[in-house]
């Protein structure tokens, strides 16, 4: 397991359902949702780049998750953090529309 605890991703999960509810992209809600703890680390990424694009004042959808993840990964010196970055980013990419 990465730097992630099984605490911090158990917290993380129990807020989740939360942060799908700011997406207006139901695929992508629905992908994250149903991966149940297979992506586990990756929907505690998604939560924090939600909230991130929240706080900057934002509007939450895919190019602004995108955005938020890439300078998250941009900033990470953590290889295995990164790869769980990269990972979330690709999947977010995968659920949208290309003329965003």
């Amino acid at each position: 397991m990465s730097l992630l605890t099984v605490k911090q991703m158990n917290t993380a999960m129990i807020q989740q359902p939360d942060i799908y509810n700011a997406l207006a992209d139901n695929a992508l809600s629905d992908y994250f949702r149903h991966a149940g703890d297979v992506l586990a680390e990756e929907s505690v990424v998604l939560g924090a780049a939600i909230r991130t694009v929240i706080i900057s004042g934002e509007h939450i959808n895919n190019k602004n998750i995108m955005l938020a993840l890439i300078r998250r990964l941009e900033s990470t010196e953590d290889i295995v953090q990164a790869d769980i970055i990269r990972k979330t980013l690709e999947i977010v990419v995968g659920h949208t529309m290309d003329d965003i």
